[in-house]
């Protein structure tokens, strides 16, 4: 119980990542000064101007729809759960950045959530599972009413929106469904009324309403655009709408060019986005990544005997293409637009020049790998589908995006010198890029059949070890002009799913899902040791002395095992539910680092074998993980696609360590009695030089000088007071030389007699060549 209540939680330092797959996902905040969207099963605020991230923690999975009230004050988010439970609705404070409440009351997901014009509601719609509508008071902090949302034929629900002066009206539209809503607060119900299309059939995908709740603009996935008239009458106060809300229009775009007989320009792929601008005018994103600035003129039918479902009536003023769909469409200010897409992108569009630009991006499927340049922090790469990308750490904005369509990267590397990126490919390539430009160097084709799943190369650069998934083991040797397969190591049975080399290049270890991770001596191309578990290995990786491995997998056990003889020492249950997908070693190798199906990132000490630390945000499976290489931060990714950047702890011991020894910088430090001083040693200076050059008379005492005060009044005024000391050393010297030389005459009496027993006996061996040289050295001495 003491252990897991030091456990502490891991701060999160960044998020990369944008979930724009659903609609509406990107808001901006009213003061013009931030922006709100999800990154899994967190909202993120972000300031624009100064790219500072806030977070908002506390929903379970994935979140499916977002809102933010008209004046800043609140944000709700609402997420998606298991079939058979309940999804959960947040209503957020936005100053104080805490939750104020939260209910489940939609079965499975909620579909989209928004605020009523006066802050007082949140109206709620529930998925396909659930089919229900919910309006919920803030001031209550209760549900007050419920309704069905489709009756008859008509389909599913999927777009909300609140009207602009009508706090207690909003209108719904899905698959052959629109509705207009009231909420009756006193009653505690909720009334609809349909909106006549008569025989108009479409599936709205988005929608927006003008400023005076007289019109309503809907995008379909026809490609057209239907206006609809809310029939509400002038007073605000009355709710109810006149009459039935009706269709008046199914308007398309008025083509420059001449298209044959009932055929009209629609957009490609639906429109996923609509927003109406105060002065009446339309901003449309298409399926295909058009997004254009409309106004609406007077509808030109080509063939007035042919009928048309849509009728031309929309003039194109300006157009730009971003080339995925557009899901969201914000103003930022009055003259720059911010439009998401699905490939969670972010573009900035200035309203003038009407070009977009790139200001954010994020990985859309499976992050499969992370790695670090050599001794340089600043940078990382993450591989996934169809690309490999580089990350600046500080600002967590894109550098470079290396694509190759249609195939997964599941391994990248950079070598020590920096010059070169290597991945390797699902198609069974592997490919190595420039860093900063990208360009490819060289490519080795079929390198395996099923594809690379693994790779790592060598601190020189020159060979390179990759696993596939057939289980080979591969050893190349790469140059910018040629690489050479060395050769193939045939053991595992399984796909290869990680490969790590030791610091001095001659051991590789691998682990594999047959339950076997084999040391490999790459010296002599062949097995060293192998490593038996009732698991699937998912990852290892080299102790700093590459004396011991750890290793993961589905067991749920990180294993320590010795390189020497592979015996098994110890065994930590890493996580209690799910299997291990990562680990990693600091630099130092202190601490461990870990990751898996429970999507919590644990900090481990490497000799207590105890967690320190937790990390909870992931939305998805926890795929890679790694140390920073000055050790300062984390990197951790999933299957999402979500790159979380953590703060990593210090060592309140190391920092108390090192201060102490900075204490001390550029002061002498604390001397014992037996402790020699650099002043004190001899000097290695001969007698005749000293005797040569000019001394300088010292005073009595000076501590220049090593003589005392009394010897100084002896010799008198007028005299060097180191003239005596320098006389005593004199006569030392010749008494140790004469010492010397009968040392050195017994010794040579010696190797005499040795020599004349040599002769004697030839067996003997003659005396080791580094005796000859000190006998010469002291023989030129003696000279």
């Amino acid at each position: 119980m003491d252990e897991e209540a030091d456990v502490q939680d891991l701060k999160i330092k960044n998020i990369i990542g944008f979930d724009g797959s659903t609609n509406n996902s990107l808001k901006v905040h009213p003061n013009g000064k931030h922006i709100i969207y999800p990154i899994g099963n967190k909202v993120a605020i972000q300031e624009w101007a100064t790219k500072k991230q806030i977070f908002l923690s506390g929903h379970t999975n994935i979140i499916s729809s977002i809102a933010v009230s008209k004046t800043g004050k609140y944000i709700a988010s609402g997420q998606i759960n298991h079939i058979g439970f309940k999804a959960m609705v947040i209503i957020w404070s936005f100053d104080k950045q805490c939750k104020i409440s939260q209910y489940e009351h939609h079965k499975v997901r909620v579909e989209a959530v928004t605020f009523s014009n006066d802050e007082q509601y949140v109206f709620t719609i529930g998925g396909r599972d659930c089919g229900f509508v919910v309006v919920w008071d803030i001031q209550l902090g209760q549900v007050i009413c419920g309704s069905q949302l489709a009756r008859g034929v008509q389909g599913d629900a999927t777009v909300l929106h609140a009207m602009n002066k009508r706090g207690a009206c909003f209108i719904t539209g899905g698959d052959g469904h629109l509705a207009v809503w009231k909420v009756d607060k006193e009653a505690r119900n909720v009334t609809s009324v349909d909106v006549a299309t008569s025989k108009l059939k479409r599936k709205v995908l988005c929608m927006d309403v003008n400023e005076r709740d007289e019109l309503c603009y809907c995008g379909t996935t026809s490609g057209d655009v239907l206006k609809i008239r809310l029939n509400f009458h002038h007073d605000p106060e009355i709710l109810e709408p006149v009459k039935q809300p009706s269709v008046i229009g199914c308007w398309a775009r008025l083509s420059r060019k001449k298209l044959p007989r009932g055929v009209v320009d629609l957009y490609e792929c639906g429109v996923r986005s609509i927003r109406v601008l105060f002065t009446g005018k339309l901003l449309i994103g298409a399926g295909n990544g058009k997004l254009e600035l409309v106004e609406e003129s007077q509808p030109k039918v080509p063939d007035p005997y042919v009928k048309y479902p849509s009728v031309p009536g929309l003039k194109v003023l300006k157009s730009t293409h971003v080339k995925e769909a557009i899901t969201s469409i914000q103003l930022l200010n009055e003259d720059t637009i911010l439009a998401a897409t699905e490939l969670c992108e972010i573009f900035l569009i200035p309203f003038d020049k009407f070009e977009a630009a790139l200001v954010f991006t994020g990985h859309t499927t499976t992050i499969h790998c992370i790695a670090f340049p050599h001794n340089f922090s600043e940078v990382f790469a993450t591989a996934s589908k169809n690309s490999v990308r580089i990350w600046e750490s500080s600002s967590v904005q894109e550098l470079l995006r290396i694509c190759v369509q249609n195939f997964s990267c599941s391994s990248v590397a950079f070598a020590k010198d920096g010059k070169s990126i290597l991945t390797g490919w699902s198609d069974g390539v592997i490919r190595s890029f420039t860093p900063l430009t990208g360009r490819l160097i060289y490519a080795i084709l079929n390198a395996h059949n099923k594809g690379v799943s693994a790779l790592a190369i060598t601190s020189h650069g020159r060979n390179l070890v990759t696993g596939g998934c057939e289980g080979q083991i591969r050893l190349w040797e790469v140059t910018p002009f040629r690489q050479t397969l060395v050769c193939t190591l045939k053991e595992h049975r399984g796909p290869v799913s990680a490969i790590d080399i030791n610091k001095w290049d001659n051991e590789a270890a691998s682990a594999s899902t047959d339950g076997t991770c084999i040391i490999w001596d790459l010296e002599r191309k062949c097995r060293r040791q192998i490593l038996f578990a009732k698991t699937l290995f998912m990852c290892v990786k080299y102790y700093p002395t590459a004396v011991q491995i750890i290793t993961g997998g589905s067991d749920r056990k990180i294993a320590y095992w010795e390189v020497l003889d592979g015996s098994l020492v110890r065994e930590l249950e890493g996580s209690p539910s799910g299997t291990i997908n990562c680990l990693d070693i600091s630099h130092d190798g202190d601490r461990i680092l870990s990751g898996g199906n429970d999507q919590i990132v644990k900090l481990w000490k490497y000799q207590e074998g105890t967690a320190t630390h937790i990390g909870v945000g992931h939305a998805a499976v926890i795929t890679a993980a790694r140390f920073s290489s000055d050790d300062k931060f984390l990197v951790t990714c999933d299957a999402a696609g979500g790159i979380f950047v953590w703060e990593c702890p210090r060592d309140e011991q190391k920092v108390g360590k090192k201060q102490k020894d900075e204490k001390f910088v550029g002061e002498k430090p604390p001397s014992t009695r037996d402790e020699e001083d650099i002043r004190d040693l001899p000097s290695v200076r001969s007698q005749k030089s000293i005797d040569g050059v000019p001394q300088a008379k010292h005073p009595a005492g000076c501590e220049c000088c090593r003589c005392s005060a009394e010897s100084a009044r002896s010799i008198g005024s007028g005299e060097d007071c180191c003239e005596s000391v320098r006389s005593n050393s004199s006569q030392k010297s010749k008494k140790s030389h004469i010492s010397q030389k009968s040392n050195q005459s017994q010794k040579s009496k010696q190797t005499q007699k040795s020599n004349q027993s040599q002769t004697s006996n030839p067996s003997l061996k003659s005396l080791p060549r580094s005796q000859h040289s000190k006998d010469s050295v002291s023989f030129k001495d003696k000279e």
